[in-house]
Parts: structure tokens; sequence; C-alpha cells
């Protein structure tokens, strides 16, 4: 997978949320704004 620049539209995926289900990335678009944010690590 290449990498993403600013303003690039992110894959779509699914992982799941606190409860256990699945969450689709389009789906939750579709239904709020979002705002991702990736963990790299704690130093």
């Amino acid at each position: 997978m290449d990498r993403l620049s600013v303003g690039d539209q992110a894959p779509d995926f699914t992982l799941p949320n606190q409860k256990g289900e699945e969450v689709t990335l389009s789906d939750a678009y579709r239904a709020h704004n979002l705002l991702l944010v990736f963990n790299i690590g704690f130093v």
C-alpha cells in the first residue's frame, strides 16, 4: 500500500469497535463526521 498524503482519501477498512461490532469506515463516514487518529506508539 502506498503512503497517504495530506488531503488523500483514506482507504476503506473494517475494524471492531469497543463493543466488538464491526464498523466500516465508509459506513461510519456516511453517518457522521470523522476524525481518524493512528497512534504510532509510545516513546
